[in-house]
């Protein structure tokens, strides 16, 4: 007779072991309607599990995180299922759930037309309609290999040959589709209503490039229609947005094949990085930070004693001379070590907060390379502050506030707050990462914010605080990090003089705010779509003359701007007026100051904003104090 406590903290007792499609159909048939899944003492499982023991029970549905995950996991089954039915021959492999969607690879003899993705996604509607159960049966690994060598499915069999012997393995069976999966999914297809399949892109066999080449299917699913249409939107803008289109039209950068991962910046793209760090730069001087600069390269010995060697090689680049080993550093933490060790520390000098805008490179895999948002060198606005374990509250706490700022002042005002708690792979001991994860919660809970954890996320020298921002159209980037490390300035031998006057340890506090500089512009190019506010506007202001008769005057006028400290050129151009003003709106610069003979008689200039909009005729000193008025304290730098 299992007592069975729902999520109110009321208890229903039933007199024989109950389903949870059961114990919600107990509840209410509009639930029952509505249940996907179950939460078992915290566990997920499907409708149809049984529970003949007192448990804690919630239902899943369409409107839980978790129920829009088991919808689109699902929605992967049907993928899979669809293309069985289409194309026999392809063999499957996996099918997981990733952000807003899904994705399946497959083995096949001929690449996926647009024609069959439209097939595919017709099949998976009819299926769906079908109303097919979605039935979990477990198998004996053993049996479980020979069922799917004998239906032909080589890298299913692989992927149940590496589980274990003796153990079992659970396969979800809906019409003639069967798949290896744990679950939980859908009680049947039926539940699954909204979702389009994206695009097809090559993967490699368990992501080793020495392995086949599948095809993998991108899809998205969603709980409603509405939701699916108005992600869809979302993806049409995100297109318009894509940086690595707008870094061509608006010449800001390239990248070549010859340094893969690697960016080329234009003028224009690098006074667009020169107005970020500079501004991050005013950040350091004004918040006690001492700026610093490490070198490239380091002995190998040096990434052996902090644990990089360990945890984190993979990832590294490495180079050699005189029969010495070095790497290209990934990260600029050991170097600001180096730097505090040069010298006897105090606990008065503490908090000691270091400063670098420090180029790193890690060898990233080929396949997940994108853009500026992935990298092979990229340079962080990266800082460390030496502090004692009294002062990690306040250093936090400040440090929130001082994101938040910058945030804003970057034009983005929503923050999502993470705290990444400890990896299974990491360093130092249990009762270290408690203390230093408290520290964090503790830390965001004073600021005021609403934070959730991301369990096993942490670095493995310490958790961290992940600072996500939303952009224009909703997507989230995290961005900024703060992580607690007890373990390696240790390991570097760092210390100061206590009050005490016996020698302690220092914690240091890894921070970055825009993290990767390369990632943080691409973000900036696609919240704004290429069309930054004046501070930060490679090119303000194009002065366009109509003929050639006020070419001097049009470029007096840009020369005088540039004097005062504007971002401004002149067109001088034998061009019809018209001809400029399109071209220099593609260019989505803020304004266009028009001159022609009335204007160079007058010493004024026909002023229009990047929206099209004629403010008119302005004389030298108006035009100069909008500027000044829209670029505020942010200034012209």
């Amino acid at each position: 007779m299992p007592n069975i406590t729902l999520p109110d903290g009321s208890v229903k007792r039933f007199p024989e072991p109950v389903t949870v499609a059961e114990i919600a159909q107990s509840i209410g048939a509009g639930l029952a309607r509505a249940a996907l899944a179950g939460r078992v003492d915290g566990r997920l499982v499907d409708a149809s599990y049984r529970i003949g023991f007192d448990a804690s029970v919630a239902i899943v549905t369409e409107r839980d995180p978790e129920g829009l995950g088991i919808l689109r996991h699902s929605t992967a089954h049907l993928l899979a299922h669809a293309v069985k039915e289409l194309f026999p021959e392809a063999q499957v492999t996996i099918g997981p759930v990733i952000e807003n969607g899904f994705y399946y690879d497959f083995s096949f003899k001929r690449a996926f037309t647009p024609e069959d993705l439209a097939a595919i996604e017709k099949r998976m509607a009819e299926i769906a309609k079908r109303d097919l159960p979605v039935v979990r049966k477990v198998m004996p690994r053993e049996d479980a290999v020979q069922f799917f060598r004998a239906q032909g499915e080589a890298y299913k069999a692989q992927i149940v040959d590496s589980i274990p012997v003796g153990e079992e393995v659970s396969l979800y069976e809906q019409g003639n589709f069967v798949d290896l999966c744990r679950g939980p999914h859908v009680p049947s297809t039926g539940r699954i209503k909204a979702f389009k399949l994206t695009r097809v892109a090559g993967a490699y066999w368990r992501g080793d490039s020495k392995n086949e080449m599948l095809q993998r299917i991108y899809g998205t699913a969603w709980a409603r229609k509405e939701d699916l249409e108005r992600y869809l939107k979302m993806l049409e803008e995100a297109e318009k947005r894509d940086h690595r289109r707008l870094g061509t039209q608006l010449d800001l950068f390239h990248m070549e094949d010859e340094a893969p991962g690697l960016v080329f910046w234009h003028p224009k793209g690098w006074i667009l990085w020169q107005c970020v760090e500079q501004y991050m730069r005013r950040v350091y001087r004004d918040n006690g930070y001492q700026e610093v600069r490490g070198p490239q390269i380091l002995d190998v010995s040096l990434w052996k004693r902090t644990g990089h060697w360990d945890n984190f090689r993979e990832n590294m680049f490495f180079t050699e001379s005189e029969k010495r080993e070095y790497a290209v550093k990934p990260m600029n933490c050991p170097g600001h070590i180096l730097i505090f060790n040069k010298g006897l520390r105090s606990y008065r000098e503490l908090p000691l907060r270091y400063g670098e805008f420090g180029s790193c490179h890690r060898n990233e895999p080929s396949g997940a390379l994108h853009g500026l948002m992935r990298v092979r060198g990229f340079t962080q606005d990266d800082g460390h502050i030496f502090c004692t374990e009294d002062q990690i509250l306040d250093e936090c706490v400040a440090y929130t506030a001082l994101l938040q700022k910058v945030y804003r002042d970057f034009g983005f005002a929503d923050i999502v707050y993470k705290v990444a708690t400890r990896p299974e792979k990491r360093i130092g001991a249990d009762a270290v990462w408690d203390r230093a994860e408290e520290a964090l919660m503790e830390a965001l809970r004073r600021s005021g914010v609403t934070f959730t954890l991301s369990p096993g996320e942490g670095a493995f020298y310490g958790p961290k605080i992940e600072y996500s921002l939303k952009d224009a159209i909703g997507r989230v980037w995290q961005c900024g990090t703060m992580q607690v490390d007890f373990s390696m300035p240790g390991r570097l031998g760092a210390e100061y003089v206590g009050e005490d006057n016996a020698r302690h340890t220092p914690v240091m506090l890894h921070r970055a705010i825009v993290g990767s500089m390369e990632r943080f512009l691409g973000i900036l190019i696609e919240h704004y779509g290429g069309a930054f506010p004046l501070w930060l506007a490679p090119q303000q202001v194009a002065v366009l003359s109509i003929s050639e008769h006020q070419a001097e005057y049009a470029a007096q006028l840009a020369a005088r701007l540039r004097g005062d400290g504007w971002r401004a050129a002149a067109d001088l151009r034998s061009e019809k007026i018209s001809y400029k003003i399109r071209e220099h709106s593609l260019q989505k610069l803020p304004y266009q100051a028009v001159v022609g003979d009335r204007e160079k008689q007058a010493g004024t200039m026909a002023v229009r904003t990047r929206g099209g909009e004629d403010l008119g005729v302005m004389d030298y000193d108006a035009f100069a104090a909008r500027l000044r008025s829209e670029a505020g304290a942010l200034g012209t730098a």
